[in-house]
């Protein structure tokens, strides 16, 4: 079956539910700008059932993921993507993952790397199929997340399809 015929036979709204992660944010020292922008974009056509805030500790990050999965067809998370000692959520999320959606981080960083260059290679970004939801982990900065975000409202409904096959 071709692609175009698996989007057309995809489900034409999805449920999200978002998660930034900063330590900044969660303690009310900074505007959730990132969090602001995916809900926006993906409120577009889907709906956002959940946004949550939490610092960039794993076990939060771990067990929020938990809480929201249950309720939703894809996760969003922003924020700790990064190589500093706190940016955990990769670390964090990646032991859930039963199978990695590997092409997402390719195509992200292939794009960013038009927008940032060669300092693309630090752009955190993951997906993956945990049990039969996606997860999405994008970095913290806006212009990511509205990267990040556009690929996700492109892809996401063609691949809960293949998921739920």
């Amino acid at each position: 079956m071709s692609t175009a015929k698996h989007k057309e036979q995809s489900p034409k709204s999805l449920a999200f539910c978002v998660i930034t992660i900063s330590d900044s944010c969660s303690k009310g020292e900074a505007i959730d700008g990132s969090g602001k922008v995916i809900v926006e974009m993906l409120m577009q056509n889907n709906s956002v059932l959940a946004h949550k805030i939490v610092p960039d500790d794993k076990e939060d990050i771990v067990r929020t993921a938990r809480e929201l999965l249950p309720i939703c067809d894809c996760l969003v998370t922003t924020g700790g993507t990064g190589l500093s000692a706190r940016d955990v959520t990769i670390e964090a999320l990646s032991p859930l993952i039963d199978k990695e959606i590997i092409g997402f981080g390719e195509l992200f960083r292939r794009l960013s790397c038009d927008e940032v260059g060669s300092a693309a290679i630090i752009s955190g970004a993951l997906a993956g199929v945990i049990g039969d939801k996606v997860v999405f982990c994008l970095p913290g900065s806006v212009n990511a997340v509205k990267l990040g975000t556009g690929i996700i409202l492109k892809e996401a409904n063609h691949i809960i399809k293949h998921v739920r096959e």
